[in-house]
């Protein structure tokens, strides 16, 4: 009995316990569909306020639905049991526009589809474009059907417009300037490195911070001293100026030291010409072989003769002995003239009227300085030059020219009536050689004699001259005097014949005599070479002469003074 008491009472208990767990159920699911109720008649989009408390039943449609980029056929796709439809436009960041259709189907979605909070909202913004969407949400089968809502237009604030306009201006300056800015510094780099470079040179150069050494480039050597009191030892009986003078302070026994030879302008029977750097500047080193000591001793005395400096005469710097590669050398250091000998200059070029008076009258100045005699206590004596010939002249830029090469010469003062002439070996250029010199009847002991042999070489020198002097546009070639006579290295005997057993003299072409200048020029060439040397004239009246003649020619330009314009 009591059990049957037992099973009753759990009986009903399990009974209560289901009923109990039913309508919990029922409660529930009823709450449940109260809040649906709510949420949808809260977020519906045909309504302005959302409504409390209230249960609505909803529909459910069919909608179309479609994405990006393949929204052309509508019908493609479909959607169903759907509580609402949509299609949306959409413009990103970049300003590319898409479009689509949908539909939602659960409660959740509608905040974030339909909101009408959220429409056309603004995103990031990038080159002119903003980030917008535009949704439209509707109720109905096939609502979302039909043309996409529409986006605002662009809006280009004109801040970002100028700014953008600035900056397209400045890549484009910066395009175009940019290498030429970045090209100029890099020259002027360059430019500033070569100065530098060039300025260093020069500095070692002029320093010589080492002068004991020889340079190791062979384009540029280095003599050496051959002894502390070798120079001295060799010149201080022997050179003298002739007027008790002794010698000048330039010639020094460290000169050579000071000189860099550079380049080989010229040999010759003598030895060698070098072009040098003293301080900076150009020289001409004339560099003598052992046999020639005489001539280098001799010229070395007349360049240190007082007042012998003149505009045509050579410019002279100083002369030592020195030693290379094991060798003796004498050095005698003078102005350098790039342009070369007049040999070489009348090989090169023709002359106008005005560049053959130029050359004839300095040549003339020249002589006339080396002849006359300057009285005083500290004078000059007269000097006969004994080797004039063109190869001995040498040429300015400005076209005047001085006379070089004094190993020959001999000088005579009046005060002591002596004639100083070198012991050396040499004679002369036969080819220049006045005929009482060819035939050795000239007097060594009247120094008169020798200045009327360097008028005779003076008159073929201007026969040269005349040749390359254009005449109507005329010139002729080149010719070294007697060439149709006698060989390139005549003999003594050879020019005795032609000189003096032929009387023969240089032609003087036939279109000189319808020109007035070269006509006067081979009256006067005449007169200076003539076979009795005392109907030569004297330098001075040849410098009158050719003043005269220069100023009858309209093609020569005078000065207020007469002279001849450089």
């Amino acid at each position: 009995m009591v059990l049957l008491k037992l099973k009753r009472v759990k009986f009903g208990f399990i009974l209560l316990l289901a009923v109990g767990f039913t309508q919990g159920d029922m409660h529930g699911k009823l709450l449940d569909e109260t809040e649906e109720t709510l949420d949808l008649e809260a977020y519906h989009p045909n309504r302005d306020l959302p409504i409390q408390n209230s249960i609505v039943s909803h529909q459910r449609y069919k909608c179309y639905s479609c994405e990006p980029p393949d929204c052309a056929d509508i019908h493609a796709h479909l959607c169903q049991n759907a509580i609402q439809c949509w299609k949306s436009r959409i413009r990103d960041q970049f300003g590319h526009e898409s479009v689509s259709r949908g539909c939602t189907t659960t409660h959740e979605q509608l905040p974030l589809y339909c909101n009408q909070n959220l429409m056309n909202s603004s995103g990031p913004k990038k080159r002119h474009a903003t980030g917008t969407y535009n949704i439209e949400c509707c109720t109905g089968d096939y609502c979302n059907n039909g043309s996409f809502p529409v986006l605002p237009p662009i809006e280009y604030p004109d801040d970002v417009t100028k700014l953008e306009s600035s900056t397209y201006i400045l890549k484009w300056v910066g395009a175009i300037f940019g290498p030429i800015v970045v090209f100029g510094i890099a020259g002027a780099v360059l430019f500033l490195c070569l100065r530098r470079t060039h300025h260093k040179r020069l500095t070692a150069t002029r320093s010589k911070h080492d002068p004991e050494t020889y340079y190791a480039s062979d384009e540029i050597l280095r003599a050496t001293s051959a002894g502390d009191s070798t120079l001295r030892e060799y010149l201080q009986h022997s050179v003298t100026s002739g007027s008790g003078s002794g010698l000048p302070l330039l010639i020094q026994r460290t000169m050579a030291r000071q000189v860099s030879l550079c380049e080989c302008i010229g040999r010759g029977r003598y030895g060698e010409v070098w072009r040098g750097i003293w301080h900076g500047e150009s020289v001409a080193v004339k560099i003598f072989f052992s046999r020639d000591e005489d001539s280098w001793k001799r010229e070395t005395e007349i360049y240190s003769t007082i007042l012998l400096r003149h505009e045509n005469i050579l410019g002279y710097i100083g002369s030592d002995m020195t030693s290379r590669n094991s060798c003796t050398q004498l050095w005698l250091i003078t102005h350098y003239y790039p342009l070369g000998s007049l040999y070489d200059h009348l090989n090169r070029a023709a002359l106008t009227h005005h560049q053959m008076a130029i050359i004839c009258l300095s040549i003339a100045n020249g002589l006339v300085h080396l002849h006359t005699e300057i009285f005083g206590t500290e004078g000059k004596p007269a000097i006969a030059h004994r080797d004039l010939k063109t190869k001995n002249i040498l040429v300015r830029i400005n076209g005047t020219c001085v006379i070089a090469d004094f190993g020959l010469a001999v000088t005579h003062s009046q005060t002591t009536n002596r004639i100083e002439m070198s012991n050396t070996a040499r004679v002369g250029t036969k080819r220049y050689m006045a005929p009482e010199v060819l035939d050795e009847s000239i007097n060594l002991e009247c120094f008169e004699s020798l200045r009327k042999a360097d008028i005779y070489a003076i008159g073929l020198m201007l026969w040269e001259i005349c040749r390359r002097t254009l005449s109507n546009g005329i010139a002729e070639d080149y010719k070294v005097p007697y060439y149709d006579c006698v060989t390139s290295d005549p003999s003594f005997e050879e020019m005795r014949k032609v000189v003096c057993g032929d009387n023969y003299r240089p032609s003087i072409p036939n279109r000189w005599v319808s020109d007035p200048f070269l006509s006067g020029m081979s009256k006067l060439m005449r007169e200076c070479w003539h076979a009795n040397s005392n109907v030569r004239l004297p330098a001075l009246r040849i410098k009158k002469t050719l003043l005269k003649l220069a100023s009858s020619d309209e093609t020569v330009k005078l000065n207020y003074d007469g002279e001849v314009v450089v």
